[in-house]
């Protein structure tokens, strides 16, 4: 249960849900075009069941160790699991039998690794790749010019389904500035889509710029500290 010093977990959802429907109408949106991904990375388990009983589904996760398991307590409330966190060969197994998304791509290695060992009674494995849009050397991500190769190669995967493009820019201080990245990233997938592509997924926005986010189009918002507080270490 909460505490005086430990925010509501259903009072927080309510909040970052208001800041999602005002964003989507100032924007002329659905606000359920947005879902709200919840990054419970290094949050202990009753967090996330405080959530699940608010009505919250899809929750984020970074440490795989830590995400299993949360997966293997919760089996029976079916929350919607999305990989968020960098990939290494070694986790593809558990992430491909346990996760209902990964959204940080950027080798096709990855991705066929995923594909093959994506369990037979599963729906495909939803797939993001990941674009380094401002081209920072501290981050993972394809560049864009790149993308285009890794998107053709993973379509022909079987076991998974290339849904979009994810992003995570450099900080910046005004909603005008914030959007510049994200409507780059919107415009990589219309290109995508004019040369074939069905991609219907843009996971970019976070506590701080999930406004300017989905005034460029985001159909995912990966909220962490807004809903669960400062990282846990």
């Amino acid at each position: 249960m909460p505490t005086d010093s430990t925010p509501s977990i259903a009072d927080a959802l309510d909040r970052v849900r208001d800041r999602i429907a005002r964003a989507a109408a100032a924007a002329h949106r659905d606000s359920g075009e947005v879902t709200l991904v919840a990054v419970s990375k290094t949050k202990p388990v009753e967090r996330v069941r405080e959530a699940l009983d608010h009505g919250q589904r899809d929750f984020g996760e970074n440490y795989l160790q830590d995400a299993l398991a949360k997966i293997g307590v919760l089996t029976e409330r079916t929350p919607l699991w999305h990989f968020i966190g960098d990939i290494q060969s070694n986790k593809t197994r558990d992430i491909a039998s346990n996760f209902d998304w990964a959204h940080a791509i950027d080798r096709f290695k990855i991705a066929r690794r995923l594909a093959d060992q994506r369990p037979a009674g599963l729906a495909p494995l939803n797939l993001c790749i990941q674009v380094n849009i401002d081209g920072e050397a501290s981050k993972s991500g394809l560049a864009p010019d790149a993308v285009a190769e890794l998107a053709d190669q993973i379509v022909e995967l079987d076991g998974v389904r290339l849904r979009g493009l994810m992003t995570i820019p450099a900080p910046r201080d005004d909603e005008a500035s914030q959007r510049k990245p994200f409507a780059a990233l919107r415009e990589l997938m219309q290109h995508l889509n004019a040369s074939g592509h069905r991609l219907d997924t843009l996971s970019m926005g976070m506590s701080s710029d999930l406004e300017a986010a989905i005034a460029e189009g985001a159909t995912h918002v990966r909220v962490g500290t807004d809903i669960f507080g400062a990282r846990d270490h």
